[in-house]
């Protein structure tokens, strides 16, 4: 498809640069990232780009973006771009070699024949559309909801990230928002929760650092190993995996005990407080230490220092989240501001998400005027045991037997990845993956068809990490014959016979229906502005005019039944949850895949620049440990538990707990000796009460290899 003409590239939104044929265009940054850059990118001609920068005029953005999208044109003019519809004609999981070029007319009659002679046989709910968030966009992600509701198509629970991160924030606050990040700028400490922003995050640095160069103010890291954060803090905390909400019951406890706790505040805010400090009585620093290993000294000395700080901000994560446990960790940090009242003060407070701001009416998007709650719901962090039959999973309903793929590469990220290379073998399941590049799940696929980047189409974007919601168009032509996700659902609705007005629409004026049903200015009128900030008041983002709960009320004692379901023998108050893969004779080690800086997901593993910045996987394993194993010069180590085991290269480090071991990124299960990726090793059991996939919750056992 043309670039729209009709919204020339006007000086509102371009701006001559390093030649006469270059301008700037607005753009943002669509990948899974609370960030969501606002980008200024370079176009050179209709088909090609330049330089990618931050916009310097957006206050969160401030001209600060991270190396990789710098680099986008080495990304969206990569050779190995998928261009072409590809019929597959070989067998699964041998690559483009296995695949034949076929007309776009033929692969959409394909796909629509193929679903729907899968459910002539076994019903609609045998046909599953499955998705997260390769792109970020609201239409070009979340168009897939209206195709699966106006057929009747299996729903998706979506448990990659964020279901229990959000869980346990909203069990105490009652609502999907926080302390602007901006606010940082009045902070006199930062404390970044589970979280690397210098590797995954780069803004969040660029506001702490600034605080600490004006305002002489402190950056705590609190991870499981010394990550790029960790390194650029004045303090590091080092607990072992799975144990934060120890570390935050003590840090309470001193709270109370020494008397930083703002009972006033307490008493107006929050509800359950006495309750709440009797019970910390007993969750001292010398009992967190023996979980966290973390020495007391130190508890000690953080509580004091958080306490005695008014202006206190905590930059809550998802990675502590990812954990069986990971609701009650993150309610558990989440209690520090309410028990101090750092709520009341500017740059005090908290953030993990700002999701709850935008107030957007997505009907048309998702087509939730047409969804039935009585099809059946399947988790996507299962999709191995879903595929491989498992009853749990199925419930009532048929075996999938059709997958339609956008915006998400399982047969590398998912969980229990043994059983997903196993489902995704299967004769009788049919598949197709619109994707960018060929991914190791659409070497899988019986038709690849050929996506859009977010430079080739007109999008909608929100932000967790910041509070501008942006509109972008198309700032080169598509690359070959790519088509967007929205257009390639619309196509597919109409050889399917399904009706919404979602699918009679373009990707623009599909938002600017959006944005009116939802109270916002035109489409046209917020591209024009590059963004729109939604930045809620001091009092309401503080909580002042009170918490989201119908009491107004910062909940201690949560009431877990109201969020999920799995909520049985939760803590009824901030707690350490020992409902993790402990460590045990067998496996004495705890196993964290933490995301790695030049790689984004499985996005970026395609690029050049940053396979050599990354090298190849290696676990980062205690120097101690090494030694033990015969491995202090490196070599090769054997990571295992019940599920298998994986073989990767060591690198010896000083910067973990004796019992830690880190696998950064999630590499293509080529890059690994044997062919198998880390996914291999982490469970798909669901993390309480409400799902959510625990990456970082794995118990396994060492050897040489």
């Amino acid at each position: 498809m043309p670039l729209d003409q009709s919204r020339p590239n006007s000086t509102d939104n371009a701006a001559p640069d390093r030649g006469s044929d270059v301008q700037v265009f607005h753009s943002a940054c669509p990948h899974d990232c609370p960030s969501t850059c606002a980008l200024e990118v370079e176009r050179i001609d209709p088909q090609t780009i330049g330089r990618v920068r931050g916009a310097s005029a957006n206050s969160y953005t401030a001209g600060i973006i991270c190396a990789k999208v710098a680099r986008y044109a080495e990304r969206v003019h990569h050779p190995a771009r998928l261009t072409k519809p590809l019929r597959r004609v070989g067998p699964k999981g041998v690559g483009r070699d296995a695949f034949e070029e076929i007309a776009w007319d033929e692969a959409l009659d394909t796909v629509a024949e193929a679903l729907t002679r899968a459910a002539g046989k076994h019903g609609p709910e045998t046909v599953w559309p499955f998705f997260y968030a390769g792109t970020m966009g609201l239409v070009q992600r979340d168009g897939i909801e209206r195709l699966r509701h106006a057929m009747g198509y299996s729903r998706q629970h979506s448990t990659f990230c964020s279901k229990l991160s959000d869980a346990g924030w909203q069990a105490g606050t009652g609502a999907k928002w926080g302390v602007d990040a901006r606010e940082m700028a009045d902070s006199d400490l930062i404390v970044i929760w589970g979280a690397n922003p210098a590797s995954t995050q780069v803004n969040v640095m660029t506001h702490a650092t600034r605080a600490r160069k004006n305002r002489s103010a402190k950056i705590v890291v609190i991870d499981p190993y010394k990550t790029e954060s960790a390194k650029q803090a004045d303090i590091h905390l080092m607990p072992n995996p799975g144990t934060d909400g120890a570390l935050a019951c003590a840090v309470m406890h001193v709270l109370f005990r020494d008397g930083y706790a703002d009972r006033d505040y307490m008493e107006n805010y929050t509800d359950g407080y006495e309750q709440l400090e009797a019970h910390l009585a007993a969750r001292t620093p010398e009992w967190a230490s023996e979980i966290t290993s973390i020495p007391t000294a130190e508890i000690e000395a953080f509580a004091k220092l958080y306490g005695a700080t008014q202006r206190s901000y905590l930059r809550l994560g998802f990675g502590f989240t990812r954990s069986r446990n990971g609701a009650v960790q993150m309610f558990s940090a989440s209690c520090l501001p309410a028990v101090t009242g750092a709520w009341k003060y500017p740059g005090g407070g908290a953030l993990y998400a700002h999701g709850g701001i935008y107030n957007l009416d997505k009907t048309l998007i998702e087509g939730l005027d047409v969804c039935n709650t009585e099809v059946r719901l399947l988790d996507q962090s299962r999709i191995g045991s879903i595929l491989t039959g498992n009853p749990r999973d199925l419930g009532d309903g048929p075996p999938v037997t059709a997958l339609f793929i956008q915006n998400t590469n399982p047969m590398n990220v998912a969980p229990d990845l043994g059983k997903v290379r196993e489902g995704f073998l299967r004769d009788d399941l049919f598949v197709c993956v619109h994707e960018q590049f060929m991914t190791e799940t659409a070497e899988m696929a019986d038709i690849v068809l050929p996506a859009t980047t977010f430079l080739e189409h007109d999008d909608l974007y929100v932000a967790g990490g910041h509070t501008h919601l942006q509109v972008t168009r198309a700032i080169i032509e598509p690359l070959g014959e790519t088509r967007s996700n929205h257009d390639v659902i619309c196509a597919l609705a109409e050889r399917l016979g399904a009706s919404h007005p979602g699918f009679d629409t373009n990707a623009w004026d599909l938002m600017d229906d959006t944005l009116r049903l939802s109270g916002y200015a035109d489409a046209e009128s917020i591209w024009k502005g590059h963004w729109e900030d939604r930045a809620l008041s001091f009092e309401e983002s503080h909580f002042l005019n009170g918490f989201g709960h119908p009491d107004g009320k910062f909940h201690f004692a949560p009431d877990w039944s109201k969020i999920g379901g799995n909520h049985y023998n939760m803590p009824g108050l901030p707690d350490h949850d020992a409902n993790i893969d402990n460590r045990d004779d067998a496996h004495p080690y705890r196993l964290v895949t933490a995301p790695a800086r030049s790689y984004l997901n499985t996005s970026f593993t395609e690029t050049a620049t940053s396979q050599t910045r990354e090298g190849r996987p290696e676990a980062q394993i205690h120097h101690e440990v090494c030694a033990e194993l015969g491995l202090d010069g490196g070599g090769l180590v054997r990571i295992g538990n019940g599920q298998g085991s994986v073989v990767v290269h060591v690198r010896p480090t000083y910067g973990t707990r004796r019992g830690t071991v880190i696998v950064e990124s999630i590499w293509p299960n080529r890059a690994f000796v044997e062919g198998i990726g880390i996914n291999l090793l982490v469970s798909a059991e669901a993390g309480r009460p409400n799902g959510g996939a625990v990456f970082h919750d794995t118990a396994v056992w060492l050897r040489a290899a």
